[in-house]
C-alpha cells in the first residue's frame, strides 16, 4: 500500500476529543502494535492497523484490547474499530497511558498505526524514549503530565481539549482542558520535550512532510 502523506496541523486548538483508551500499567510497542503473524501486514498500513492495541489494558474495564466507542454508545469494541470510527465521524482522539509508555523494541508501526487511525496525542505518565521520537516524528503529540495524579482523574466519557498550540515553543507546557460527561471538569499541565524542529515535524503533519516541502 502506497502511503498517503498525514494532514499537516490545523492550525487550531482540538477540542471535544474523545479517549480512544486510557492504557493501565505496562504499554509496550507490543501491546500498541503486536508483531508475529502481523509483521506480514507489514507493507500495507491500513490492514496492519487492525492489531491497534490489542494487547493493551483498558484501564476503566480491566478488559485487554478492547473498549467504548462513546459516540455510539457500544462496548467491548476493539480499538482499531472505534478509531476509524471517529475518524470516519471526523473525529480526532487522544491515548492515556501509564509509566514509561512504548518500552520494548523500537517499532515504527505503533506510531504510524494511531496517527494512520486519527490520533492526535498521546498523554502519559512517562515515555520511553524511542517511542516518544518516534511518534513525533509521524506528527503526533508526545505529551506527559507535569502532575502524574492526574490519570487517576479520567473517565471513560471523558472530552478533552489541548490548549496553547497556537504558542507551542520548546520548554513551554501546553495545558489540557478535560471535561466529564456530568459537566464537571479539570485543567492540567502537559509538559513535552519537544525541540523547535521537532515542532514543525508537528505543524508539517510528520518529518517526512518536512522533509518533501524543503
Amino acid at each position: 500500500q502506497l502511503l498517503t502523506p498525514f494532514e499537516p496541523w490545523s492550525g487550531s486548538d482540538p477540542e471535544d476529543l474523545p479517549v480512544l483508551i486510557k492504557a493501565e500499567g505496562k504499554c509496550t510497542t507490543d501491546h500498541i502494535s503486536p508483531a508475529g503473524p502481523w509483521l506480514r501486514l507489514r507493507g500495507h498500513l491500513d490492514n496492519l492497523s487492525d492489531n491497534l492495541f490489542i494487547g493493551a489494558i483498558n484501564a476503566f474495564t480491566g478488559e485487554t484490547g478492547v473498549g467504548k466507542n462513546i459516540v455510539s454508545g457500544e462496548t467491548s469494541v476493539r480499538y482499531s474499530d472505534i478509531a476509524r470510527d471517529y475518524k470516519k465521524r471526523g473525529q480526532q482522539w487522544v491515548v492515556i497511558g501509564d509509566e514509561n509508555y512504548g518500552e520494548g523494541s523500537s517499532r515504527e508501526h505503533a506510531a504510524m498505526e494511531p496517527r494512520h487511525l486519527g490520533g492526535i496525542a498521546i498523554i502519559v505518565k512517562s515515555f520511553a524514549r524511542i517511542h516518544e521520537t518516534n511518534l513525533k516524528k509521524q506528527g503526533m503529540l508526545a505529551l506527559t503530565f507535569a502532575n502524574p495524579s492526574a490519570y487517576d482523574e479520567f473517565h471513560e466519557d471523558d472530552r478533552v481539549a489541548i490548549c496553547g498550540l497556537g504558542d507551542f515553543a520548546p520548554g513551554k507546557p501546553l495545558k489540557m482542558e478535560v471535561t466529564h460527561a456530568d459537566g464537571s471538569s479539570f485543567t492540567t499541565e502537559l509538559n513535552h520535550t519537544y525541540s523547535a524542529v521537532q515542532i514543525e515535524w508537528f505543524k508539517a503533519g510528520s518529518a517526512l512532510n518536512l522533509i518533501a516541502a524543503g
